[in-house]
């Protein structure tokens, strides 16, 4: 029955994608063959369509069978090298070195992404081997090295200029090909890793049965998922090389696989990469065929990257449930919080008069006389006082979901609400010839509320644990960087403030932007301030919350309501920043703030001091240019989250 179904599916995808490549490669197929001379159009075939057309079945079949490998050793049904890190880190390695050491190019990209892919995956794992490799935890960890490797990758490209940003069009994952080059390298990366998971195949059947079941049986679990990992990262890392990121092949191609029926370990490993191939071959050929249309230069990764955020949302209630998370105390306990809060409020005080009197000139630097400090007053207030509300307000987001969730990893910018705004933003900006700056911030607003409306509803209409709430709005995170990748694609100038608003800038902040700003931050803090309760009983577990007669959908759905609202603002007049949420609840645990309310009062002013310094530090670092304050950010929040992901769980 298996063998009659994939046959119909495999037999039916494939006459179609040769039906649409032929559609495409037509304009090309003209004239006479002659082994002696080629015209353009023949040249553009045998050089550029033919080996476009196997490089989308090589790398579609690589990356199905990374996938694969990927969800039967973790046992996970959304891991694959997307939702992991493994291409964001290849491709993060490959731009870095692109732009500070070209020269190790010479030797091969393939090296240099396997050595990015292979630091993602050691994080990652690291992470998954503290926590038993859960499901949940190991794919919120690997979405964040995502998150993080992508938003570095993207900060390189900008502070090198618009020359490097065909970068930005490469990374997208673009199939053009010039010669057969490429090619002939993934015939053999394909063959070498096929033949490899085949000798894995019986062993991986036998670790499906649970790692102790496995050690019982004498399979050295360790030494197999450390192969299987290790085969899957190479994978992923030479597809990354050819032709820059694909997203999410790796994680529809298994499912394809189980939807034609295959059920063991050597079926998923088999079907998967056919799947992916055909997956692969489907979509390019029909960007292929827009583009002999009359469409630009359109990347194929920033289609498939369209079908991620639905396949996570669809396969998310197929997870294994999260044990309830028990909350942990901090190092210590504060006997009086309200004498540190001060002394924050101060420091953060201190960090604004500095900012404002300190500058920097080509002689070096100086401090501003009080008269030279009013002048200049009108353009470093609102910037430092948007930056400061603006991580004031993620800080409290990434409080309220830590507390919610249980969960140290979760953090606004992962809620989904950042990329909906940005996808609001980036939509009116390309849709209008010159659109007034309300009218960017208007559909940053829409495109916030409708991700989070997305986000509730799913969530709500499930019933679901907050762990996978917040997967739900790395899903929604994944389809919005996927459109906003497939906007960008152009090149123009366009794309390239919106690459700039997406790393976090707060220059253009007007001194009514910010004081709206900080009206919606006290305003959103003394709501989170009235709901103290809830944040003081929902992380003892929902069994505890509802012996003490809480409404479980109610505080859940009106704090996620209120974290993905803190969010929309910061992100609506300062852009998305970054790991702002992820730091400052943390500082604050670690300071020995633990009851809920001066907590969530640490964090927020914490935030903002953050902010502030990253400001300061975007201003000065690489004077006379500025930074985006966000990018800052997240190279202070770098080690932090480094550190905070690899440490073993109290």
């Amino acid at each position: 029955m298996i063998f009659s179904r994939v046959s119909s599916g495999v037999a039916l995808a494939a006459v179609l994608s040769a039906a649409l490549w032929v559609l495409a490669a037509q304009p090309f197929a003209v004239g006479l063959w002659s082994a002696t001379q080629m015209d353009i159009p023949q040249i553009l075939l045998f050089f550029g369509a033919m080996p476009r057309a196997v490089i989308a079945l090589l790398a579609g079949a690589l990356l199905g069978l990374s996938g694969a490998l990927l969800q039967t050793v973790l046992r996970n049904p959304i891991a694959d090298p997307s939702t992991l890190g493994l291409s964001s880190g290849a491709q993060l390695a490959l731009i870095g070195t692109a732009v500070f050491a070209p020269e190790m190019l010479a030797f091969g990209r393939w090296p240099v992404a396997l050595i990015g892919a292979g630091v993602a995956c050691a994080v990652v794992m690291g992470v998954g081997a503290a926590r038993q490799f859960h499901p949940v935890t190991v794919v919120i960890t690997g979405m964040l090295v995502s998150l993080f490797a992508s938003g570095l990758a993207t900060a390189l490209t900008l502070s090198q200029g618009e020359y490097l940003f065909s970068l930005v069009v490469w990374s997208g994952g673009s199939l053009v090909q010039t010669d057969w080059t490429p090619a002939l390298s993934l015939t053999a990366v394909l063959i070498v890793a096929g033949v490899a998971s085949a000798l894995m195949a019986r062993p991986l059947a036998v670790l499906g049965l649970g790692a102790e079941a496995s050690l019982g049986l004498g399979l050295p679990v360790g030494l197999i998922r450390a192969l299987a990992v290790l085969v899957a990262a190479a994978v992923a890392a030479a597809v990354a090389a050819a032709v820059g990121l694909v997203s999410f092949i790796g994680l529809a191609a298994p499912a394809v696989a189980r939807a034609l029926g295959a059920r063991t370990t050597g079926q998923i490993l088999w079907l998967s990469p056919v799947a992916g191939a055909l997956i692969l071959s489907l979509i390019d050929n029909t960007v292929m065929l827009a583009a002999g249309h009359g469409a630009e230069m359109f990347p194929t990764g920033a289609i498939t990257g369209l079908i991620g955020g639905p396949l996570i949302l669809f396969l998310l209630p197929r997870l294994r449930s999260a044990p309830v998370a028990e909350p942990s105390n901090p190092p210590f306990r504060l006997t009086l919080p309200a004498h540190v809060l001060a002394g924050i409020a101060a420091a953060l005080a201190l960090a604004v008069l500095v900012a404002l009197m300190l500058g920097r000139s080509p002689d070096g630097w100086w401090w501003l006389s009080w008269q030279d400090t009013a002048a200049f007053l009108p353009n470093r207030a609102p910037r430092l006082i948007g930056a400061a509300a603006a991580g004031g307000l993620l800080a409290m987001s990434g409080a309220i979901l830590q507390r919610l969730t249980a969960n140290p990893l979760a953090a606004p910018e992962v809620l989904g609400v950042s990329g909906g705004a940005a996808i609001g933003y980036a939509g009116v900006m390309f849709a209008m010839a010159a659109p007034a700056a309300w009218m960017m911030q208007a559909g940053a607003a829409v495109g916030g509320a409708v991700a989070l409306t997305i986000i509730a509803a799913y969530a709500l209409a499930r019933d679901m644990r907050p762990g996978r709430v917040l997967l739900a709005g790395i899903s929604v995170s994944a389809f919005a960087a996927a459109i906003l990748s497939a906007l960008m694609a152009g090149g123009t100038m366009k794309s390239f403030l919106v690459l700039a608003w997406l790393s976090g800038a707060s220059a253009s902040l007007t001194l009514t932007g910010a004081a709206l700003l900080v009206a919606l931050l006290l305003a959103m803090w003394a709501a989170g301030l009235l709901a103290g309760r809830w944040l003081s009983i929902l992380p003892l577990g929902p069994q505890t919350a509802r012996a003490l007669g809480l409404d479980l959908r109610v505080a859940w759905g009106g704090l996620v309501l209120l974290a993905g609202l803190a969010t929309g603002a910061a992100t609506i007049l300062a852009g998305p920043l970054s790991f702002v949420g992820l730091m400052a609840p943390h500082l604050a645990h670690r300071c020995g703030f633990a009851k809920a309310r001066v907590h969530l009062s640490a964090s927020v002013l914490i935030g903002a001091l953050i902010m502030v310094v990253a400001d300061f530090g975007a201003r000065m670092a690489t004077f006379p240019y500025d930074l985006p304050p966000g990018l800052f950010a997240a190279l202070i929040g770098a080690p932090w989250l480094v550190w905070l992901m690899l440490r073993r769980p109290a």
